[in-house]
């Protein structure tokens, strides 16, 4: 192979292919690399990024910028290895409309070829080891990756450098707010508190990302089964159950999920209990990263209470990425629409009918049901009326991709691009701003660690300040029920939109019908919390 590479590279030359003198000289660096031949590696690592620098091919530069950070951080080079993998990430940044086009030479896996790039800066950030740079200085910076990487995945799921970002610090949003950010990494995981007007903390477990990844499939598969002794007319039909990919035993116990929900709990909570306690805390807003944006942050045990229990709780892509307005003093209005009929694949939804009475109840309505729920009314609907509430009781997936994130209507299903379209377009027409967006019937398609970044997708890119979702389907006479109390929670208390969906769900708990979480936890606040 080093022959191969010669020769390419004598070729290059021979023809003044500058490109592919930098391509060749890069691969042999790598092959270097590959036998732990440190310092060739790395000279011939600077001169293939010398070669792309020179004809700004940045497309090719980052690659070696990447590679010389890891063969500093192999070589102990922590404060160069950092300075070098934020070059990195700054060339990303310039490349960003480029790596969202479809374009065949620029167009690559995310996960394989840009992700890692961020989770080994983090990783090189919180080294314990590393004397050279103060400990703040690395809490921030890791937390501005964190954020960062949130900004390239949403880029990377739409194709299109779409997402316009404002950094803000907590203190400038909500005193009594707390921010999360864990990030799982090879060998352990990472946890990062932000907390009003006070220095970061950081907390760190030693623990494997398989060990981490199997206590969070362990917790869901617990959730996603109620359990024998829970009324079966509650929960799912054995076929609908069937589509959530998880055994059904007849003997489980309804409390075996509280044992990863504690050990969760002991990762990313307990470190700083007292911390937020004398900090005032009551809302905690968590960051997520890889398979733990699959698991609500509500079902978190300490042992004798559930997370939900003592703060109210809410989910952001990152904190550039949110629009802090309080929730407008004025009258709610809904426009609330659902399909109770099977449509598709999908089974139908009896106790949708139900749900959008409930809405119609407490709240002023514009109800579009069933036949009357299509694209073409929808979209007038949403053009004609200022609806501060846009309420969605119909099914939908939330997937790794546009193409597998959608809704249904009547008529067809409208993918996340469509849905983001209608709802600014109507903002635009109206000069008025959704404050929340709620999707009552959708799912997080299972299988792909990634699914739940179409649920932030949609939060992120719908325009609306809040989007409340479910990240499996449940039971929609459990949802009739929620959504009822939410309704009359938001028509008479000025609580935060956190506070509410908390209050809603600990009315749930409280409930001997509803009180394990395959009923309540599913409901998550992504966005604005206020």
């Amino acid at each position: 192979m080093a022959a191969l590479l010669a020769a390419t590279l004598q070729q290059a030359e021979t023809v003044e292919d500058v490109r592919s003198q930098s391509y060749a000289l890069g691969y042999l660096g790598k092959l270097y690399q590959k036998n732990q031949r440190w310092s060739d590696a790395t000279e011939l690592t600077r001169e293939a990024l010398r070669l792309s620098q020179s004809i700004n091919a940045n497309s090719v530069t980052y690659r070696w910028q990447w590679q010389l950070g890891q063969l500093l951080a192999a070589q102990e080079n922590t404060p160069e290895a950092i300075e070098v993998y934020q070059q990195t990430l700054e060339t990303l940044t310039a490349l960003r409309s480029d790596l969202a086009a479809v374009n065949p030479e620029v167009r690559f896996s995310f996960r394989g070829g840009i992700e890692p790039i961020y989770r080994e800066l983090v990783s090189l950030l919180l080294k314990t080891d590393t004397p050279e740079v103060s400990l703040p200085e690395n809490l921030l910076q890791a937390r501005d990756v964190l954020e960062s990487l949130q900004v390239a995945e949403l880029v990377n799921f739409f194709r299109a450098d779409c997402v316009v970002t404002s950094p803000k610090q907590i203190d400038q949003i909500d005193s009594k707010a707390a921010v999360i950010y864990p990030i799982i990494l090879d060998d352990r995981l990472e946890v990062i508190l932000s907390l009003p007007n006070q220095s970061l903390r950081r907390q760190t477990a030693t623990i494997s990302k398989a060990m981490v990844e199997e206590t969070l499939d362990d917790l869901l598969i617990n959730i996603a089964n109620p359990g024998a002794d829970i009324n079966e007319t509650a929960v799912l039909s054995r076929a609908e159950r069937a589509r959530l990919d998880v055994v059904i035993e007849d003997d489980q116990d309804p409390t075996a999920y509280q044992v990863p929900a504690q050990q969760l709990y002991d990762w990313l909570i307990r470190p700083f209990e007292d911390t937020l306690s004398s900090s005032g805390i009551d809302t905690l807003t968590f960051v997520l990263d890889g398979k733990l944006r699959n698991v609500p942050m509500s079902v978190l045990h300490d042992g004798e209470q559930h997370l939900i229990e003592k703060y109210a709780i809410a989910l952001t892509p990152g904190l550039q990425l949110l629009d802090p307005q309080p929730l407008a003093a004025r009258q709610v209005q809904a426009l609330a629409a659902g399909l109770s009929e099977r449509r598709e694949n999908f089974p139908a939804l009896p106790y949708v009918e139900d749900e959008l009475a409930a809405i119609q109840a407490q709240v002023p309505s514009q109800i579009l049901f069933n036949e009357t729920f299509d694209k073409q009314t929808f979209s007038g609907q949403l053009t004609s009326t200022a609806f501060p509430v846009v309420h969605l009781a119909t099914h939908g997936v939330f997937g790794a991709t546009l193409d597998d994130t959608y809704i249904l209507t009547w008529d067809g299903r409208i993918n996340a691009n469509q849905l983001s379209s209608l709802l600014q377009s109507s903002e635009i027409s109206r000069d008025d701003t959704i404050e929340l967006l709620i999707l009552s019937a959708c799912e997080t398609a299972t299988g792909d660690d990634r699914a739940t970044l179409g649920l932030a997708g949609i939060a992120v890119r719908s325009g609306a300040r809040s989007t409340l979702a479910t990240l499996w389907q449940v039971n929609d006479l459990g949802t009739s029920v929620l959504m009822s109390d939410l309704y009359r929670l938001l028509a008479d208390t000025q609580q935060t939109k956190a506070q509410i969906l908390q209050q809603a769900q600990r009315n749930m708990l409280a409930s001997e019908e509803y009180k394990h979480p395959y009923f309540w936890a599913p409901f998550v606040l992504v966005g604005n919390w206020l």
